[in-house]
């Protein structure tokens, strides 16, 4: 009779992306989780039972074939010849604390966390780089993911494939993770496509740790869909090397001690997505003008977290009142919002969980 296997948990961080001119380029993890706790037994032939609690915990699809996380889990298994999840596996428990649709990489989370899930669950090994390909499948751009996975600061890129590599890298997501039918079993969907080797690379900058994030969060989500739908297809030279100007400034800026207010706060600048999303958050030119150094000092710089609607303040003290400022600002827009101040941490974890 085979040992039975010890519960594990798997821990992934939010995550804010973009940090001003970095648009889908950089990102950073933040000390908000989604927490999963996977329970085995004995052998059956059931399906494997979850919960969820926390934030969307009435939105999520608890039925295996449709939670994005086991969706994951089970492309990632059956890409490594696992059919279906391990008969011993009885319940996974999702304790979600990253708000939906806020700019905060919870679908990124979600996407992780399934990669972690089958991985540990097929006892693949894969590393954190082939880890990351799996990722890119679902999710097709890297800021958020890498972030969630690696933790910290982290620049990423989607690397050049030979046409082949190309071709599959690029399949619709609908055969990466399909629709499930509401009779689907173990036989359905086998043959899912095996992502290229090195998809994204990624560095991890510098980060002074006095540095922390100040997330403001507007009581209302917003799709990343719908975010990008408002983005010009082509952009002028002039606001292109303004970002990426910045971009080179702020990369090692936020790594520098003491950090330099004037400095960061200018690097923090952005031409390329946030002045296209103001009229889909209202407050948001007012608070990323109106809130600077001099008016709020600890101050370091301000942007859209995301795709919105947070506000990301990046600060060393003075929080509460950086943050007022910016409810201030959203309550003349009829906008409530709350606030949290929240640390950069490390990347995603799984570990055994000691039950005696």
């Amino acid at each position: 009779m085979s040992e039975s296997r010890s519960t594990i948990s798997i821990k992934v961080p939010a995550t804010s992306a973009n940090i001003g001119p970095g648009f889908d380029v950089v990102g950073l993890s933040l000390s908000l989780y989604l927490t999963l706790t996977v329970k085995f037994g004995p052998p059956s032939p059931d399906l494997v039972k979850i919960t969820y609690s926390g934030e969307g915990a009435d939105e999520v699809p608890l039925d295996p074939y449709r939670n994005l996380t086991t969706r994951v889990a089970l492309y990632v298994l059956r890409c490594n010849n696992h059919r279906s999840f391990p008969p011993e596996l009885v319940t996974i428990h999702a304790d979600n604390q990253i708000p939906f649709g806020r700019g905060l990489g919870s679908s990124g989370a979600a996407v992780i966390a399934g990669v972690l899930l089958g991985n540990a669950l097929g006892k693949l090994n894969l590393s954190r780089e082939r880890m990351l390909d799996y990722a890119l499948m679902v999710e097709r751009h890297p800021d958020n993911v890498t972030a969630a996975l690696v933790g910290g600061f982290v620049g990423s890129y989607l690397r050049e494939l030979d046409p082949v590599a190309s071709e599959v890298a690029q399949v619709p997501l609908s055969e990466v993770l399909p629709e499930y039918p509401s009779d689907a079993g173990e036989d359905w969907g086998l043959s899912p496509p095996v992502p290229p080797i090195g998809i994204g690379h990624f560095v991890r900058f510098g980060w002074n740790t006095s540095i922390k994030a100040v997330a403001i969060i507007p009581r209302f989500e917003l799709s990343t869909a719908k975010a990008r739908e408002v983005l010009p297809t082509e952009y002028s030279r002039k606001d292109l090397v303004f970002n990426m100007q910045r971009l080179a400034v702020l990369t090692t800026a936020l790594g520098q001690s003491p950090p330099d207010s004037e400095l960061i706060y200018e690097a923090m600048k952005d031409r390329v997505h946030q002045p296209y999303r103001k009229k889909l958050i209202p407050g948001l030119p007012a608070v990323t003008s109106s809130l600077t150094p001099e008016s709020h000092p600890g101050l370091l710089g301000i942007c859209l977290s995301g795709a919105g609607p947070t506000i990301l303040a990046l600060a060393t003290h003075n929080f509460e009142s950086i943050a007022e400022g910016a409810r201030v600002i959203f309550q003349a827009e009829n906008i409530q919002v709350d606030w949290k101040v929240l640390e950069v941490v490390g990347g995603s974890q799984t570990y055994g969980v000691d039950e005696n």
